[in-house]
């Protein structure tokens, strides 16, 4: 069966999925609101179906890749939750150490699709971490429904420094060259673009479609940024005319792409909501940024 994009569906639909995505509605709620939009013998839960993600089906580099090397490891986070979690990747055959990065998931934990997305770093010969920021709660807890549930549970002043402190231990490793890079998606690249105001040690951050930081912090930011941006993403890029210009006025390395025509969530290709030209673009980018930046 030919998989839907976001073409098939109306944009109000698309714009109440988001909602529901991101927690101002729930699932009762959206399925009503999504009832006038089912038609034709599809019901406003079979529509729910086909906009949620399809992991398996979307799986680039499998979890058994004979080169890539993978493991939980735990970490210690004193100012966070105490004890942490994260998918910790390399490529099976590392020439001496190598540039880390951090992966960071949406809002909804470490879901297969950020476990593919730091497989992915592996093989473009990256050493990649990925916390479980709901590891204090149970861990991802197996699907998106779920996650979304247990989600706003957590403290998100604990939880920004369990990030931090990820990345200063990433750093750390034997494995790393001591050069970290971030990339992080939806709630994740909000958090890309506070740990730019927060660690020194990060070189280079890219948040795709993510919340701006606190525009005061903007200053103490050291590392070079991409930011990558859907064209339809209201709340997001309303924010960015401030930000940019408190990029420009603090004198912070960035560059920002937009992708015309792509909705919020355009690199997650287990969605409709993918567009895979932009996010073959953007991923490219991406690798290459990091390579310019941390090798």
């Amino acid at each position: 069966m030919e998989r839907k994009t976001a073409h098939d569906f109306d944009q109000d639909l698309l714009i109440l999925f988001d909602a529901y995505v991101h927690g101002a509605l729930d699932r009762r709620g959206f399925l009503d609101k999504a009832a006038k939009y089912a038609v034709g013998g599809v019901t406003a839960a079979m529509l729910l179906d086909q906009l949620s993600p399809k992991f398996a089906e979307a799986q680039v580099v499998k979890p058994e890749d004979a080169r890539i090397k993978t493991q939980f490891i735990e970490y210690n986070s004193p100012a966070g939750y105490g004890k942490m979690r994260g998918y910790f990747v390399q490529p099976a055959k590392a020439a001496g150490k190598l540039p880390g990065i951090l992966v960071i998931h949406e809002n909804r934990g470490l879901n297969p699709h950020i476990e593919d997305i730091a497989r992915r770093l592996a093989l473009d010969n990256f050493v990649a971490f990925a916390p479980d920021a709901l590891f204090p709660l149970g861990g991802y807890p197996g699907t998106e429904e779920k996650a979304r549930e247990v989600f706003p549970k957590l403290d998100q002043t604990k939880t920004r420094e369990d990030f931090v402190t990820a990345l200063a231990w990433l750093k750390a490793r034997p494995e790393t060259n001591g050069k970290v890079g971030a990339v992080g998606f939806c709630y994740g690249g909000g958090i890309v673009n506070m740990l730019a105001t927060r660690a020194p040690d990060l070189s280079a951050g890219v948040p795709f479609y993510g919340s701006a930081p606190n525009l005061e912090d903007v200053p103490k930011i050291k590392a070079a940024l991409m930011i990558q941006s859907a064209e339809v993403d209201q709340n997001i890029n309303a924010a960015w005319p401030g930000y940019e210009t408190a990029l420009k006025a603090a004198n912070v390395s960035f560059e920002r792409h937009l992708y015309p025509g792509t909705q919020h969530g355009f690199n997650n290709d287990t969605t409709p909501r993918y567009d895979a030209a932009a996010a073959k673009l953007a991923w490219e980018r991406t690798v290459a940024f990091f390579k310019t930046h941390l090798r």
